[in-house]
């Protein structure tokens, strides 16, 4: 990656582009800064132009001392397989890369995992990510790429629920897991293999999340705390556990997908 083409986090730049005609005061800005971590996020970039893919991510994980606890590494299964990997999201962000992490490292660097659009914008990592659109219909050109990736040899990370964990009746897991990665392992004859991330974000998260439910506010503003969240993370260790292979000839007719997604669910909260 060549200077060029390294990254930059400019938050007064995105509003002035999203919003030329607005004058958003200055104290609104450097407010958006500090949560977004725009001075930390350049500096890492500044010191690791070049790196990319899981080396990337390794410099990441050095640079906030993250450190990761994998139990059940012997679940792993064997590498000449087409796998998809199916996670609980507990953080919304650190939680999917250190999974697409062990994954990769497991398996030659051959992993994809979906993610939110807004994940495009790290060039060094953009080779690893599968931008799903939540907010409108996919086109038939990403339907298109969608095949192409269920049938090559890389292995898939997924997020079920699709959006980061919330605080439910006292208690911190994610919200419904779509039955689309069933649906997936049975049309393409993919195993589905569990895995349990253990970890949570601040209450400050869960209340802010809850509140704006609460007011009928659709815009998912928690997000926008999400990089302030991963932040909080410094020098903490995740535990992290692998189940044991699903053959997708499981997911039968005895129950509709939906159920069986939440069966899976299920069991990836039991391995905790």
């Amino acid at each position: 990656m060549s200077k060029s083409d390294s990254i930059k986090i400019d938050i007064a730049g995105v509003l002035k582009a999203r919003a030329p005609k607005a004058k958003v005061p200055k104290f609104v800005v450097n407010y958006l800064r500090r949560i977004v971590h725009e001075e930390e996020f350049n500096q890492f970039f500044r010191e690791n132009q070049g790196l990319k893919n899981l080396d990337f991510v390794e410099a990441a994980f050095n640079y906030l001392g993250i450190k990761m606890q994998v139990i059940g590494e012997e679940n792993l299964p064997p590498k000449d397989g087409r796998y998809i990997f199916a996670c609980n999201h507990p953080l919304g962000g650190l939680d999917g890369v250190a999974t697409g992490y062990i994954v990769g490292r497991h398996y030659d660097g051959k992993v994809r995992f979906f993610s939110n659009d807004l994940m495009m914008f790290l060039t060094p990592m953009k080779e690893m990510f599968v931008p799903i659109n939540k907010f409108g219909g996919q086109s038939k050109n990403h339907a298109d790429m969608i095949k192409e990736l269920y049938e090559s040899d890389n292995h898939l990370v997924t997020f079920p629920s699709g959006m980061c964990s919330r605080k439910q009746k006292g208690e911190v897991c994610d919200l419904e897991w779509k039955k689309n990665f069933i649906t997936k392992a049975v049309e393409y004859k993919r195993d589905i293999v569990p895995i349990y991330f253990e970890g949570r974000n601040s209450n400050f998260f869960y209340n802010l999340a809850n509140l704006r439910k609460f007011l009928g506010i659709k815009f998912n503003i928690e997000m926008m705390y999400l990089p302030n969240e991963m932040f909080k993370q410094k020098n903490k260790e995740f535990k992290i556990v692998i189940g044991k292979p699903i053959p997708w000839q499981t997911f039968d007719k005895s129950k509709s997908h939906a159920k069986w997604a939440l069966w899976v669910k299920d069991l990836v909260y039991k391995m905790a």
